[in-house]
């Protein structure tokens, strides 16, 4: 019994220094104290004891003396390491280095730097930055009818496409230097949110440019002369920049890219021998690229004569060329569901082109992957969360106010509890992707490229705003589906698929890159133990695997230890700052760190190479990650906000929503790995004492749905930054109905009191207004507001109707 009762207080033991992440010297007190237990206090024999203690410090010197390690432990796990290393192309290699770790690497850690967060100061527009949004991107939204651009003009007006230039639309990324605006990445994201919530393709024209394109790769790789060159007519828009990427054959896979270069000698614009580059390709799916007059082109480069180098094929390589030289082929328009922004094909035959037109010059030939993955990595994380949360913000005013002035049983929809369930997806939702969309943008600006993160922010925003936006058309039911100038959902819904698929498609984004890419960049010793695989002096080679397997080992057992104590205190053994509500949230996230970093390194260490052809297992575990970001976001975002009690039950809903996810994401990693027992073990080590988490509960969702259905700073906070413009627009229209519906509310009361008692009877609501105020019951100014309430909520909830003679849709008055 003494015996039983030392070897479960070893264990015990074990874990405590483990989770502690102790020194040797203490596993070496701690082992001869623990054996010494042994045989005082369980009468073990000497020869145990002896047999014991030579055992233990032949394993502590076997761990902590590096030669001997390297000899019997390290080189053979380095052999069997090479073996296991999958081949990695040019490609990935470049993918997988491209950009800069964060937040997501202390995810990862399993046990994240909280003070570190929180001690980052709360972004903020500058005051010239929130001139520009409440002043030019105020008037562009009223220049633009969402209606007219996608039914009738399919194209900006005019005037909205010289607006868009002159005030420098197209330059917000560019310094000032070169005739551009100069805005951080809060306000290029703050300005496409407002534009994409007053019509999408107003929005996507908008981003494009200032997205992943020319003006980006320019002022990362560009030479002084490109710069000085392109970036003020980029600038002002007298040149319309587009992007020539994806190809009939090529899409997320670059190294199927058919698109080729050779570089040659020609004759160009009259002189002989010009140094170049002739072309041939051909790309789909180009934004902009029906109406640019500029076009950035990516294309695998070969240099058979070697006129620029010593390598025959340097590979992927990125131009710069103007649409008009000859060979360039501009197509018709492709069309992007029912949006209306310029989208299409263009291809080039025999195009030549001087070899100064290679962004950055010839040098840089054979780093165009590079270059796209180190832009896309910050111009990712800005565009498509700004679209995402513009389309999720919009959704939660318009239904908050829709669902509190329509009516069915004579009680406003918002009341009934199956709405509120979907009004608080929308909103916690919201909530959440304003969060992240704000804590990234906050990164990009301190000098960050977060290649992971803005993987995750891509994926989940945009999977939530398809949520959202389902939701949102489900409140409305047949006002959300009959199309015409009032109808504010409509044009996102069709628009959501564009979303999932550019920039990466999701399908590939969550089973490919957020887990393939992070489990490397992020992980503290994955990628400096392939380095030193593949290191090629031997010597060096195991010195440096060993010093890191030993570190990679001993956080792999800490973070189990910790994994595992972590679940049996019920997260309360986690340091966190804060005050209790937060607390618990901050310890929880830290629970799940672990629970990612031993589940991760568990996968990696069962399955090496072959994890990244697991996709759906590889999937689970960067929604893991994914999700501990959301909420690490939405907690940064209340500390930021000054914790005002009226935002928590959205911060409860953003919380607990992805603390469940995670939970999910974790049960079906277990249950699915094909290694026997690995994954019952987990989940004992991950979750101890049973899965702790739920999803929102029900009072939750009542209070999230509350906040939308009536003003209050709280929804102001959840929907600033969208476009409401006057009650005669879509959105103002149903916003003004909600605001003179909540004023009137005494008044309604007391006449829905005075018809239950029969006091007045009447059908229609201007007698009943009429009866009530001469039986006194209302007073005139209080008949008026109910007359001015109705009226507006009327309007509201009209639906365009067309003449049964006009099949196609035609503007109403």
């Amino acid at each position: 019994m003494q015996t039983t009762a030392l070897i479960l207080a070893g264990i015990a033991l074990a874990v405590a220094l483990g989770y502690r992440r102790a020194r040797p010297a203490a596993w070496t007190a701690a082992g001869a104290a623990w054996i010494g237990a042994g045989a005082w206090l369980a009468d073990w024999p000497a020869t145990l004891c002896v047999v014991l203690l030579a055992a233990f410090a032949a394993v502590m010197v076997l761990l902590t003396h590096a030669p001997l390690r390297r000899r019997v432990l390290s080189a053979r796990a380095l052999a069997a390491y090479r073996k296991a290393l999958p081949p990695v192309s040019d490609t990935e290699r470049e993918a997988i280095e491209a950009g800069t770790v964060w937040w997501d690497a202390q995810l990862f850690s399993g046990d994240p730097d909280w003070q570190a967060l929180r001690a980052l100061p709360p972004p903020r527009l500058s005051e010239e930055e929130q001139a520009f949004l409440d002043g030019p991107t105020e008037t562009l939204c009223r220049m633009v009818d969402d209606w007219e651009v996608t039914q009738h003009l399919h194209d900006l007006p005019e005037a909205a496409w010289q607006f868009i230039k002159s005030e420098g639309f197209l330059g917000m990324i560019i310094p000032r230097e070169y005739g551009g605006l100069g805005f951080s990445a809060l306000a290029h994201s703050a300005v496409v949110m407002k534009l994409v919530s007053r019509s999408g393709s107003l929005g996507v024209t908008v981003m494009v440019p200032n997205s992943l394109g020319p003006a980006e790769l320019l002022l990362e790789y560009g030479t002084e002369a490109q710069k000085s060159h392109y970036l003020p007519r980029l600038a002002c828009g007298d040149e319309i920049p587009c992007f020539a990427l994806t190809g009939p054959e090529a899409g997320s896979d670059a190294s199927a890219m058919q698109d080729s270069g050779v570089v040659c000698r020609d004759r160009f614009e009259g002189r002989d021998d010009v140094l170049g580059v002739r072309l041939n390709w051909e790309k789909r799916y180009i934004t902009l690229g029906p109406i640019a007059t500029l076009l950035g082109l990516a294309f695998k480069l070969r240099d058979p004569d070697h006129l620029i180098g010593d390598v025959d094929e340097p590979g992927i390589t990125l131009a710069l060329i103007p649409t008009s030289t000859p060979g360039i082929t501009i197509g018709n328009r492709h069309l992007p569901m029912t949006l209306a922004f310029h989208n299409g094909p263009n291809c080039g035959h025999d195009v030549f082109i001087p070899i100064d037109w290679l962004i950055g010059g010839p040098h840089m030939a054979g780093r165009g992957w590079a270059m796209l993955m180190e832009c896309l990595a910050a111009g990712r994380s800005i565009s498509l969360p700004a679209l995402a949360t513009g389309t999720g913000k919009l959704a939660s005013l318009a239904t908050g106010a829709y669902a509190a002035v329509r009516r069915q049983f004579k009680t406003p929809v918002g009341q009934f509890e199956g709405v509120q369930e979907a009004l608080a997806r929308i909103g916690g939702n919201a909530y959440l992707m304003d969060a992240a969309r704000v804590m990234t943008c906050a990164a990009v600006d301190r000098g960050e490229k977060p290649s992971v993160i803005s993987a995750i922010v891509k994926y989940h925003l945009t999977e939530r705003m398809r949520q959202v936006i389902n939701d949102a058309m489900d409140v409305h039911g047949g006002r959300g589906i009959s199309m015409g100038p009032r109808n504010y959902l409509a044009s996102a819904y069709q628009g959501v698929p564009i979303a999932i698929t550019v920039e990466g498609a999701n399908i590939l984004t969550r089973s490919l890159i957020i887990f393939g890419q992070g489990a490397i960049r992020c992980h503290p010793y994955l990628l400096r133990e392939m380095a030193a695989a593949r290191d090629p002096n031997p010597q060096r080679a195991l010195e440096r695997f060993d010093a890191v397997l030993t570190a990679h080992a001993a956080h792999t057992f800490t973070n189990a230890c910790r994994a595992l104590v972590l679940g049996v205190s019920a997260r309360r053994a986690a340091r966190a700052p804060a005050d209790a509500t937060l607390r618990y949230y901050y310890q929880q996230i830290t629970r799940m760190s672990a629970a990612l970093a031993i589940s991760a390194d568990a996968a990696l260490l069962l399955f090496g190479g072959r994890l990244k052809r697991l996709e759906r297992l590889s999937a689970r575990l960067g929604d893991v990650l994914s999700h501990l970001y959301l909420a690490s976001c939405a907690l940064k975002r209340f500390d930021d906000d000054g914790r005002p009690d009226a935002d928590r039950p959205l911060l409860h809903w953003a919380c607990r929503d992805a603390l469940y996810r995670v939970q999910v994401a974790l049960d079906e990693l277990f249950r699915n790995l094909p290694v026997r027992g690995a994954g019952w073990l987990l989940a004992r080590v991950v979750f101890p004492l049973g899965r702790p988490y739920g999803a929102p509960n029900d009072a939750n969702d009542r209070r999230v749905a509350n906040l939308l259905l009536r003003p209050s700073n709280t929804r102001a906070r959840l929907v600033g930054g969208v476009y409401v413009g006057t009650p005669d627009d879509p959105v103002g229209r149903v916003e003004n109905a909600m605001h003179k519906v909540v004023a009137a509310q005494g008044a309604a009361r007391k006449l829905q009191r005075a018809l239950r008692a029969g006091r007045i009877e009447a059908a229609d609501a201007q007698t009943q207004l009429r009866l009530a105020r001469e039986a006194g019951i209302l007073s005139a100014d209080e008949a008026a507001l109910l007359a001015i309430a109705e009226a507006a909520r009327r309007d509201a909830i009209t639906v365009d109707d067309f003449a049964p003679s006009r099949p196609s849709p035609a503007r109403t008055a």
